[in-house]
């Protein structure tokens, strides 16, 4: 497998985890959207751009950009569907 290409990536924590109210985090099951998943949710869904602008501004491919994009929303759906937390991973943490 290749190593992941340097992303750009703007967007900033201010939460980790997010979960259902009222369940203890240790009692969910975690699903974990790394950094470049959340970014490309916040380009796709919040700034509205299409997958060709939104992977230049990442630094990736119209390709990339759409299967980072996809993996996000899948997880997300996942996570809200189930009832799971979702951990949000800084671009610099190890996974």
């Amino acid at each position: 497998m290749r190593p992941k290409k340097n992303r750009c990536i703007r967007c900033e924590l201010t939460a980790t985890v997010y979960k259902p109210r009222g369940v203890p985090t240790c009692e969910l099951e975690l699903v974990v959207l790394e950094a470049d998943e959340l970014e490309a949710l916040r380009l796709a869904d919040v700034e509205r751009l299409h997958h060709e602008e939104a992977g230049s501004r990442m630094g990736v491919s119209r390709a990339t950009f759409g299967r980072i994009l996809e993996s996000a929303r899948g997880k997300t759906a996942r996570a809200l569907i189930g009832q799971h937390a979702i951990e949000l991973r800084a671009a610099d943490e190890p996974e």
